[in-house]
């Protein structure tokens, strides 16, 4: 009971109970229950108490009964001259272990109240304490509101063994795929072997000259990644329309000649094709936002709302309006300007747990170079934009500067930054004609950078 509100807080001490008196009589309940319910969700002091100890043991590999639980409780200073009884009565009271996931169900559900309403009151003192705008109270507002549909408390110290939680369904979940790949698919196979696949918080950055391929390339991934997770694909295009990424798509998906897509020029069979292709994009759950005016603000208000969301893809960095202001480029310094957006989108891919693929441009620097590869120092406007990337991925084709090269379709996405493994060169495949990469058969040069 809320002693100032009289209102009673949201809580079940029977499902609390009941959970433990399962860990406790049957300890083969245990891995299911810690994955379903977390220590900070118990409402009773002891019971939380007792869930910490308990899940503490497991993480261990120790025997969990009603022996060794009090042995460690003791340990860790939360015994009491009536624990033993309490956990006696816990194991009376659950005569079974069957109906222990719809005890971690209610108890969870309590939690969710109460932080809902913690986050209220929240909002509620930020309105009427006239310390933020508007536009700046409902940012918060969604923030928090996310937060609690992520079940992710923003913010805040979180203790090791609850951490651990989340550690070992990660790995869980990665040893149950078959390809071993911990995150969503690029669709091409030398960068998933470099990068581990596009995960969670991931903020990846495509860069390039203009012209080299760097929304074609994406766009492979995107299609990539919402075919192999099923999930929902954000696009947001400054640059182009909705109708021309979807040419795009059409051309790489049916490889029908771009331009002939583009004159409705097609033989009966492309036509299948073409019926073919858009069957199969119809069926991914790919969104598309062509807003040219569009802030990063606007962008991660818009993917909270999603709930299957697996991927946002933003072409291109420079072109995003100033972090929240809506200001042009004019009215502030390019560089800073750069700076916050690159950082607010390294933020919103943590805050929203999938990885955001960033295309941006590079500068002339590497014009004048004989050798045109990219370089992480070649980023256009701002070092921040390295500081904040978890990868960086140059593109350089040797056929874009010279149409008689040898092996014009010969490119090379080169890892220039990878937080998560090594850096160096992987050959792919430049077909013009349908606006694609693809895998190349070389191997990948193993030089690091």
């Amino acid at each position: 009971m809320d002693e100032l509100t009289g209102r009673r807080v949201p809580h079940s001490a029977e499902a609390e109970q009941a959970i433990l008196g399962a860990m406790l009589f049957e300890s083969a309940c245990v891995p299911d229950v810690v994955g379903h319910v977390r220590t900070e969700e118990f409402y009773i002091e002891t019971n939380r108490q007792i869930f910490e100890t308990i899940f503490s043991m497991f993480s261990l590999g120790q025997k969990i009964d009603v022996v060794t639980v009090p042995e460690e409780m003791k340990q860790r200073g939360y015994w009491k001259e009536t624990t033993q009884r309490y956990l006696v009565e816990l194991m009376e009271i659950t005569p079974t272990a069957a109906n222990v996931l719809e005890y971690c169900a209610i108890v969870r559900d309590n939690a969710l109240l109460r932080n809902l309403g913690s986050a209220a009151t929240e909002i509620t003192d930020l309105v009427y304490g006239g310390a933020a705008e508007a536009q700046q109270a409902l940012e918060l507002a969604e923030r928090k509101i996310y937060a609690l549909r992520k079940d992710n408390a923003a913010g805040g110290l979180k203790p090791m063994n609850e951490v651990l939680q989340d550690a070992l369904a990660n790995i869980s979940t990665a040893a149950s795929r078959e390809d071993y790949l911990p995150g969503i698919t690029t669709g091409l196979v030398d960068i998933d072997d470099r990068l581990m696949g596009m995960q969670g918080g991931d903020f990846l950055l495509i860069a390039s000259r203009p012209g080299m391929g760097k929304t074609s390339i994406a766009l492979n991934m995107a299609v990539a990644a919402a075919k192999s997770s099923g999930k929902t694909v954000a696009v947001f295009s400054l640059e182009m329309s909705r109708v021309q990424l979807v040419m795009r798509l059409l051309s790489s998906e049916s490889h029908i000649n771009h331009q002939q897509l583009i004159q409705g020029r097609l033989s009966p069979e492309e036509w299948n094709r073409l019926a073919e292709a858009a069957g199969a994009l119809s069926r991914l759950d790919i969104r598309i936002d062509d807003n040219p005016s569009m802030t990063v603000a606007e962008l991660s208000a818009q993917c909270r709302r999603l709930d299957n969301l697996g991927l946002i893809l933003v072409d291109y960095l420079q072109l995003m309006q100033s972090a929240g202001s809506g200001h042009s480029w004019s009215n502030e310094s390019r560089t800073q300007a750069v700076s916050d957006i690159s950082r607010m989108m390294k933020v919103t891919a943590k805050e929203l747990d999938v990885p955001l693929i960033c295309l941006s441009q590079l500068s002339r620097a590497n014009e004048g170079r004989q050798n045109k590869r990219p370089m992480l120092s070649d980023l256009r406007e701002s070092g921040a934009i390295e500081q904040d990337a978890d990868a960086v991925i140059g593109l350089y084709r040797e056929g874009y500067y010279d149409e008689n090269c040898e092996d014009p379709n010969a490119a090379e996405a080169i890892i220039l930054k990878n937080r998560r493994g090594r850096t160096g060169t992987v050959y792919l495949r430049w077909l013009a004609e349908f606006t694609t990469y693809v895998n190349d058969d070389r191997r990948h040069d193993d030089e690091d950078y």
